[in-house]
């Protein structure tokens, strides 16, 4: 069964651009990981179900990327999408590790915050490492479950960043007790980052310097033999995407029902809200109060349903934007402010990948433009702007005014419908915020604590 025929290879694999950009990776590493690992996994003579496991091993492996960036940039003082993207062409060695914090540490902090920066990171850098990939290990695995997918799939996302020589983590597991998924995972990210850096050379070349040591000798062997002159033709050929997503490993006997896919928007929600500690449950209180503010105004129920998905995915772009920005206490300057403009435009880009998605893409896409068409991306106006996306507009602010931000604390409801108020007809459709003073009472079961509802009736 499925969802006006979309497929969950479809979905996973077009949501998947979004971690590309957490990991500030070019679009399409987790697609091109998928192909070079499914290639590898036929190689090896998986049966049909591993190899299924392993498909969505790879779409996922970085599902849990948003939840340390935050914390890159509170101990390295940097912008996480860079050093994330740089960090992976680090060969593990001293020498190197040395040469990367050096180079990506508090190069825009005055030299006594750098220089305490750097203090804190050589004296704490075995720990400093444990907790980052925990954090994200964990935080992936966990998602992967919620997603309904296996344990194997699970563990091979939670055991990514082990090395065969037992030095990785999160486990310092060695050898055969690695699961077979993250071996041959991190093995494909590998060979991805070096082979969109420097070419095919440079991708062998490194393989066989960490095999015995990152890298099962074996999978090395296997890929060698499989890395002929077709196969990086294939690997920069501009139908990979379409190969991958129709891929025989990607298709099971799993249903995409409407009850699956509210539960992978759900799940989406969450790896964006982990990106930053302001925006902890943000997609969730939206997509809550969308749907109050859609019964409201007599939305039918399949409708409100699409819309709050839109809701739970209205800000993926997000994982393009560096916390640097995103968490900054202070003013924006003009080129921060572009790049969390364009945020929008990502989210709309991500989605219009999903062929089912083409019009929730717009309207989830569009969730800063006004009325009075000075809001982005697009700069669109009065009935250019659809009802629902001024539906989630008016649920995103009403939740940004009364959430704590980077700059101030959590301001009360009462206070934050006045200032709404201020902008009806301009920013804030009248109707829709009309629908939000009717449904407030039911906001109250939704708001965190440093959300107070005070005297809002």
């Amino acid at each position: 069964m499925t969802v006006n025929g979309l497929r969950l290879a479809e979905l996973i694999g077009s949501l998947s651009h979004a971690l590309d950009m957490t990991e500030g990776q070019p679009r399409g590493h987790c697609i091109r990981c998928c192909w070079i690992g499914s290639r590898l996994g036929e190689r090896l003579g998986l049966d049909a179900r591993l190899r299924h496991d392993l498909y969505y091993t790879l779409l996922l492996k970085d599902l849990g990327c948003s939840s340390n960036a935050a914390r890159i940039c509170e101990l390295y003082l940097t912008d996480d999408l860079h050093f994330k993207r740089d960090f992976k062409l680090v060969d593990g060695s001293l020498s190197e590790v040395v040469n990367f914090v050096l180079g990506h540490t508090g190069l825009q902090a005055d030299l006594l915050g750098r220089f305490r920066s750097l203090f804190h990171i050589f004296r704490n850098g075995d720990q400093i490492a444990n907790e980052l990939i925990q954090t994200r290990c964990h935080r992936g695995a966990d998602i992967a479950r919620q997603l309904r997918f296996s344990d194997e799939v699970a563990d091979g996302i939670l055991s990514l960043d082990e090395h065969w020589n037992g030095k990785g983590r999160p486990l310092q597991l060695a050898g055969e007790a690695i699961p077979l998924f993250s071996r041959i995972a991190l093995l494909c990210q590998v060979v991805d980052v070096f082979h969109a850096a420097a070419g095919p050379d440079a991708a062998l070349k490194e393989l066989r310097e960490r095999s015995g040591s990152w890298f099962d000798p074996a999978l090395v062997r296997e890929f060698e033999a499989l890395a002929d002159d077709a196969f990086w033709q294939g690997l920069t050929d501009p139908r990979l995407t379409e190969w991958v997503l129709v891929h025989p490993a990607g298709q099971g006997e799993v249903a995409l029902d409407e009850d699956y896919l509210d539960e992978i928007a759900a799940a989406f929600g969450q790896v964006v809200d982990s990106k930053s500690p302001y925006t902890a449950g943000h997609s969730g209180r939206v997509a809550l109060y969308t749907d109050i503010l859609a019964t409201q105004m007599g939305l039918p129920e399949p409708r409100r349903r699409w819309l709050k998905r839109g809701a739970l995915l209205h800000d993926v772009g997000k994982l393009g934007v560096s916390n640097a920005i995103l968490d900054k206490p202070g003013k924006l300057d003009a080129q921060e402010w572009a790049a969390v403009q364009m945020h929008a435009a990502y989210t709309e880009e991500i989605l219009s990948r999903i062929g089912a998605f083409e019009e929730l893409a717009q309207v989830a896409g569009a969730h800063h433009e006004r009325l009075d068409g000075k809001g982005y991306p697009k700069g669109l106006k009065g009935d250019e702007i659809t009802l629902e996306t001024r539906i989630i507009t008016t649920a995103d602010i009403f939740d940004a005014i009364t959430a704590k931000r980077p700059y101030r604390g959590a301001i009360p409801v009462p206070q934050a419908l006045e200032m709404m108020a201020e902008n009806l007809g301009t920013a804030i459709d009248p109707d829709c915020f009309a629908a939000l003073q009717a449904g407030i009472q039911d906001f109250s079961l939704y708001l965190t604590p440093e959300q107070p509802l005070a005297n809002a009736s």
